[in-house]
């Protein structure tokens, strides 16, 4: 199954790591640090252009390299709702 991250970028759900609330989880200093390491490292593809992020995603890397961090304008809650509900949502 697929699960869109908004604008055109969809990820495939056995590639999920984890969903994480962008307000809740940049409070900790691991979570702020995972983000600038990754953001340095050019792991992190920003979904969220015209809107404010509101969470972000890792995913597996289908090249062997570290995760994958995606940035989106969707909340976490609407995410885990769509993939716990075995969604494919493309818009």
């Amino acid at each position: 199954m697929y699960l869109h991250l908004g604008q055109e970028t969809i990820v495939d759900t056995k590639d999920i790591v984890g969903i994480y609330d962008m307000d809740t989880s940049t409070v900790s200093k691991w979570s702020r640090e995972y983000l600038n390491q990754a953001e340095k490292e050019g792991r992190v593809v920003n979904v969220s252009f015209f809107d404010l992020p509101k969470s972000f995603i890792i995913c597996k890397s289908d090249r062997g390299l570290k995760e994958i961090v995606y940035i989106s304008p969707l909340s976490s809650q609407t995410l885990l709702r769509r993939s716990q509900n075995n969604q494919t949502i493309y818009g």
